[in-house]
């Protein structure tokens, strides 16, 4: 797939005119690999009525019937060997059942350029020596999910020195470690050494908490950053709005807003999307990203608010090509952000549950009482 190799070893991550083409051949090429290497899906599309034939143009990727995360959730789609795949993940699995997704090594490779060059482009590549704060799980063999990977992962963009783990393994269980993650706070606090803060925004929200109940002030190193991302999940009761979380973070913590980072990305469709200086999740030359109307899944115009569907060839491993999310969003064009990055950024609305989408699951599920 020499295509989609060259669309993610391109330098200018967010110039989305001059890869349209190749990102188009590599789609083509990567949907052409699936329909041979997987019957189940190439039973799918053709129950849906698409073929390969309807790619003669970008705009026609449209035309590729998505996959919605649900359905992945209760049925199994490889093109090559799961056991065999380099790097296997799976989601959370906190409503259904998980998703199986992973990397064959062509697949990990492109990924790695992808992150390396994303990262980079947001400043949060560094040689420096750095503690962590991990507000995710502590690794485990039994553990397969791609946030923890994904974590573990995002520790190395600068060399770890100690890390502290949020959630931690004791007689085979998670349990929240809450006087751990207090005190390895406090001990950074007191060494000439950056703090980096990664993981889900709702842990971050609780250990914040934590600390100003105990009526604890720090200051961090300067170089310090935060990094979240993984959704609030269970805790949407608990959901405050960025700029509340950024200002706790500054009054407890001493971190500025210019040192968050917000980070989007699915087991399924695992492109980095990094937010902008305005926190906006532009859109990087390796996906494209439409919106659909809820009840039609036909695309809505940029402003109109739908459902999430993601779009790369990343994946040679599984046919994840084309995603549908439960997620709720809203497409902007790039220059009304005015950060500078020209490429349209997406925001995230909120998430629906399946009975209020059940006119869109059904389009891509009924063929399954036909086959």
């Amino acid at each position: 797939m020499r295509h989609r190799k060259k669309l993610f070893s391109l330098k200018e991550i967010y110039n989305l005119p001059a890869s349209e083409s190749l990102f188009f051949k590599a789609m083509r090429k990567n949907v052409r690999f699936h329909l041979r290497h997987c019957p189940e899906y190439k039973a799918l599309l053709e129950e849906l009525g698409f073929s390969l034939s309807m790619l003669k143009k970008p705009e026609d990727l449209a035309k590729i019937p998505p996959l919605p995360t649900s359905y992945l959730k209760n049925h199994s789609l490889v093109s090559k060997p799961y056991e065999r795949l380099l790097i296997k993940t799976t989601t959370s699995g906190t409503s259904g059942n998980p998703t199986q997704s992973g990397f064959d090594v062509s697949s990990a490779l492109c990924g790695l350029k992808m992150l390396l060059r994303v990262f980079k482009y947001h400043g949060l590549l560094s040689m420096r020596r750095t503690n962590y704060i991990v507000l995710g799980y502590q690794p485990d063999k039994s553990n397969k999910t791609a946030m923890a990977k994904a974590l573990k992962g995002v520790s190395y963009l600068a060399p770890p020195k100690e890390l502290a783990y949020a959630l931690t393994v004791k007689n085979g269980e998670y349990e929240l470690n809450t006087q751990g993650i207090v005190d390895a706070l406090l001990k950074f606090s007191k060494q000439n050494r950056p703090v980096r803060i990664i993981g889900f925004p709702a842990y971050f929200k609780l250990f914040l908490e934590e600390l100003d109940e105990r009526g604890i002030r720090l200051k961090l190193h300067s170089k310090s950053k935060v990094l979240l991302g993984g959704g609030w999940k269970s805790f949407f009761a608990e959901e405050i709005s960025k700029q509340e979380l950024f200002d706790k973070a500054n009054k407890i913590l001493g971190i500025a807003q210019e040192s968050f980072k917000d980070h989007f990305s699915t087991a399924e469709h695992p492109i980095n999307y990094v937010d902008c200086k305005h926190h906006h999740f532009h859109i990087p030359v390796f996906s494209r990203v439409i919106i659909r109307d809820t009840d039609t899944l036909e695309p809505v115009p940029a402003g109109t608010p739908g459902l999430l569907n993601l779009i790369s060839p990343l994946l040679s491993s599984v046919p994840y090509g084309s995603i549908l999310t439960d997620d709720i969003a809203v497409l902007h064009e790039g220059n009304d952000c005015g950060c500078g990055i020209a490429s349209p950024y997406f925001e995230l609305l909120g998430r629906v549950g399946l009975s209020s989408i059940k006119t869109c699951t059904q389009a891509a599920s009924e063929y399954l009482n036909k086959i």
